[in-house]
């Protein structure tokens, strides 16, 4: 008689998630199923607040990523008054916004992924966290990690007034300016910031790329898929976080479109399932076809390979050098093996922090000129960066007065749902074979969407009313035989 396995709850990430996998007779795997058991209704209890609270209601969305909706947030009300922000403002957001980014990553590779790859997938349950890391680079390494990221979060700090709950953004501005000897500080951390980015790649070249099992896992078919890519670039085609159009690409790579923030809904729409709370986006262009890959499917990826996927290539000397080496290593673009994510985010680390000194030198950065007050009357307004884990997009309508009369959210961990559904079912399948399943096999599931290094308590905010606690029972055929709701 076949059986169900349940992983609840999946583990280092951000909300709650569970995976249901249901076995035949044979002890394979028949089904397996990604579910969001939370629920968070953020786009429905917005509505009737003034829009100018939304930078500061949508950061605590999520206390890991609240950089990622202060600015989207931000900017879609720049977009709601018809404003532009000075260029003292743009350089003030820009510099905290890239802050964040290289802060993200190094807590996701360290704390969340590593203890994926550097301790080992199927290492025992005590050693795969920051302890076993730090176990296995060496103490000197975890200070390094611990002080980089200290200092990082200091600066945020310090320009956005909160660290986790930032508030710094204003339609047409921002609320305070940065000065000289804050700009001293962002010089001397961004310097120390590109130092760490290189080791870390060094200790990423040599613990996993230099692992062959490692390598292996990597170039597998087992986290493999081919999807379409969206991403943000600039106008030089590279990558970027801040501000840029968005660009979709197909799975071998042509371009298929590209769209400014007020266009997304002729490009995106969402799609629903009754078994989670989590919604599914697609290209509009393409359709829903179901959880399946390839040409004719619309699903898409969102999150760091995407992002270089996409571009033509990054804006800063090492960090294009890093990318070049990566796509040579794995056969150019476009790159559909999932676990290289992790590469592409230890890029995008060295980018940032290659940006970080960039933006440090713009004589715009300590100017006094922090906010353009001309504000249009309010009535529709659009959004959008490159969070740390994809394209984040927010979407507001109100009244005359500013006042929410509706919310959309489409965070970035959305961006990869579907996605996230098809990999859990797949590395399922390859893994599990004739009912053997042991610790280390079911973290190799995990590590599908752990990948992504997604949010659902981001992701999961659309559903308005109540939410039920649904209890499902399920015979060996997988069909459903009583339900229970309290």
């Amino acid at each position: 008689m076949g059986k169900k396995i349940t992983i609840d709850p999946i583990t280092r990430l951000e909300g709650h998630g569970k995976i249901d996998i249901f076995l035949n007779d044979a002890g394979d795997v028949d089904r397996a199923f990604l579910s969001i058991p939370e629920l968070r209704g953020f786009e429905k209890f917005v509505e009737g607040r003034p829009a100018e609270d939304m930078p500061q209601i949508t950061s605590r969305i999520c206390g890991v990523c609240p950089g990622a909706h202060h600015m989207a947030s931000t900017k879609a009300l720049d977009s709601l008054y018809g404003v532009q922000p000075t260029a003292a403002a743009r350089a003030v957001r820009e510099t905290y916004y890239t802050l964040h980014m290289f802060e993200d990553h190094v807590l996701h590779f360290y704390i969340l992924a590593g203890p994926d790859f550097i301790v080992g997938p199927d290492a025992p349950k005590k050693s795969r966290n920051i302890l076993g890391v730090i176990d296995k680079v060496g103490l000197e390494t975890g200070k390094k990690v611990i002080e980089i990221r200290r200092r990082a979060r200091h600066l945020i700090d310090e320009i956005a007034g909160k660290t986790i709950h930032p508030v710094l953004g204003l339609p047409g501005g921002v609320a305070k300016r940065i000065n000289e000897e804050t700009r001293g500080r962002i010089r001397d951390f961004a310097g120390d910031a590109v130092e760490f980015a290189r080791f870390t790649l060094q200790t990423f070249n040599s613990l996993v790329l230099g692992n062959k099992t490692y390598l292996d896992l990597i170039l597998s078919d087992i986290y493999y898929h081919k999807t379409y890519y969206m991403g943000m670039v600039d106008e030089n085609d590279k990558v970027t976080f801040y501000d840029g159009n968005i660009k979709v690409i197909d799975p071998e790579g042509k371009e298929l479109l590209r769209f400014r923030p007020e266009e997304y809904l002729d490009i995106i729409s969402e799609h629903v399932e009754t078994w989670s709370y989590i919604k599914y986006p697609y290209l509009k262009k393409i359709g829903w076809k179901g959880f399946t890959e390839g040409m004719d499917s619309g699903i898409y990826r969102v999150a760091p390979l995407a992002r270089l996927n996409v571009a033509s290539g990054m804006s800063t000397p090492s960090a294009q050098e890093e990318y070049e080496r990566m796509f040579d290593i794995l056969g150019g673009r476009p790159v559909h093996n999932t676990l290289a994510i992790h590469w592409a985010r230890l890029i995008e680390i060295l980018h940032a922090a290659e940006h970080l000194n960039k933006l440090a030198e713009l004589p715009e950065l300590t100017a006094p000129e922090i906010r353009n007050m001309d504000f249009k009357v309010p009535k529709e307004g659009f959004g959008i960066v490159e969070a740390p884990r994809g394209t984040l997009i927010h979407h507001y309508e109100t009244d005359e007065r500013g006042i929410m009369k509706k919310c959309n959210l489409i965070v970035a961990s959305l961006g990869n749902s579907a996605a996230m559904c098809i990999a859990v079912e797949k590395a399922a399948k390859k893994l599990i074979k004739k009912g053997k399943v042991d610790d280390g096999l079911l973290n190799m599931v995990e590590m599908a969407f752990r990948a992504y290094d997604p949010c659902f308590g981001c992701a999961t905010h659309s559903i308005p009313g109540k939410m039920p606690m649904l209890i499902n029972i399920f015979d060996s055929t997988g069909e459903k035989k009583s339900l229970s709701n309290r």
